[in-house]
């Protein structure tokens, strides 16, 4: 069932949750971790290995995405990778979404499906066998979309922030810096004359820059190296959500020990995964939104390079914190530029 067979001209608001939900639920993925799905008041989902790994977030209408350049599937692709790639951070392998969603009462119907048809893409995509099992429809004056991923440890234990020691590799899998050039473009090049979003202008930087513009609208974290790194003996992990620079930051502290990048290390990542030799060279360090993969290996494990699990590859060392505590450095010396992005102190209300 797609959104072209059924009137584009029904709204949420004239439609109603019930009939809504009849035609979204259809389209949603099913989980192959589902023992009673939706139709109760709560799903039932397996858990063999007596744990469970849960996570989640939400995108919000304003700080989060502007509508003129997102479409709604891009929308839906975006919230599942995002939890997703928190789940495999943990060394996890994501089982279930459920996904909560607040949309206006003029929203055509066929949009809500266009999400749920990029929830769907999504897990088919990046986490083969998840699925959502859940959720709940509201109206709301602001498009906001919640989602809880969970996941499955299958008998490992989760890999936390705090394990990095002295002497450990850091490594990356995924891109650097490329989703935070693909907003730069359209901050600077995908608005009208008053600086607001402007769909037309996104629609033709979609063709013009394609790499960054889907890093960053429909992001493609390389989930299945989650379970990689942890069957490879990673200590301590995270997903890059808020740039290489801050979240690294967060191993470091979390561990009790420093980080020393190599920007040139840093670098060939960024540029293999497809970012503009032109862009500013300190994306890759400071862009956020990547949800990559940063893990610290054991001496043991790495190197040779080609001892790293899946799409992983060097980045720097893991050194003792002196006397001023846990710090982040690059080529040995402190990187004190914070990076990332900060919705509570960046955003400036508007929205589009």
């Amino acid at each position: 069932m797609t959104s072209a067979e059924h009137p584009h001209s029904d709204t949420l608001g004239s439609v109603g949750e019930l009939a809504a939900l009849a035609r979204i639920i259809p389209v949603l993925p099913e989980s192959e971790s589902t023992v009673l799905g939706p139709g109760d008041d709560a799903a039932v989902i397996a858990a063999p290995d007596g744990r469970y790994v849960v996570t989640t977030d939400m995108m919000i209408h304003g700080p989060d995405f502007r509508t003129a350049w997102s479409t709604m599937h891009d929308l839906g692709f975006k919230a599942a990778a995002t939890n997703l790639s928190d789940v495999a951070a943990m060394g996890a392998r994501p089982t279930a979404l459920v996904v909560a969603l607040a949309a206006p009462a003029d929203t055509p119907v066929a949009e809500l499906e266009a999400l749920a048809e990029g929830l769907r893409d999504a897990c088919e995509a990046l986490a083969p066998g998840c699925g959502v099992v859940g959720g709940d429809l509201s109206v709301s004056s602001v498009l906001t979309i919640a989602v809880t991923a969970f996941g499955d440890l299958d008998d490992r234990e989760p890999v936390t922030r705090s394990g990095a020691r002295p002497g450990d590799w850091v490594a990356v899998s995924g891109s650097l810096g490329l989703a935070a050039e693909g907003l730069r473009i359209l901050f600077e090049h995908g608005v009208d004359a008053a600086g607001a979003p402007d769909a037309d202008a996104a629609a033709r930087l979609r063709a013009e820059h394609p790499v960054p513009l889907a890093a960053q609208l429909t992001p493609h974290p390389p989930i299945a190296d989650g379970v990689a790194a942890a069957l490879g003996g990673a200590s301590a992990m995270l997903d890059l959500s808020d740039g290489l620079a801050l979240d690294a930051r967060r191993i470091a502290r979390a561990s009790g020990v420093s980080l020393d990048l190599s920007s040139e290390q840093v670098r060939e990542v960024a540029l293999a995964h497809g970012l503009d030799p032109a862009a500013p060279a300190s994306l890759a360090l400071t862009g956020g939104e990547d949800h990559s993969l940063l893990a610290i290996f054991p001496p043991d494990v790495a190197p040779p390079r080609d001892a790293l699990p899946g799409g992983f590859r060097i980045i720097g060392r893991v050194i003792a914190a002196d006397r001023h505590g846990p710090a982040l450095l690059v080529d040995g010396r402190a990187f004190d530029e914070r990076g990332g992005w900060d919705p509570f102190a960046e955003w400036t209300g508007q929205a589009g």
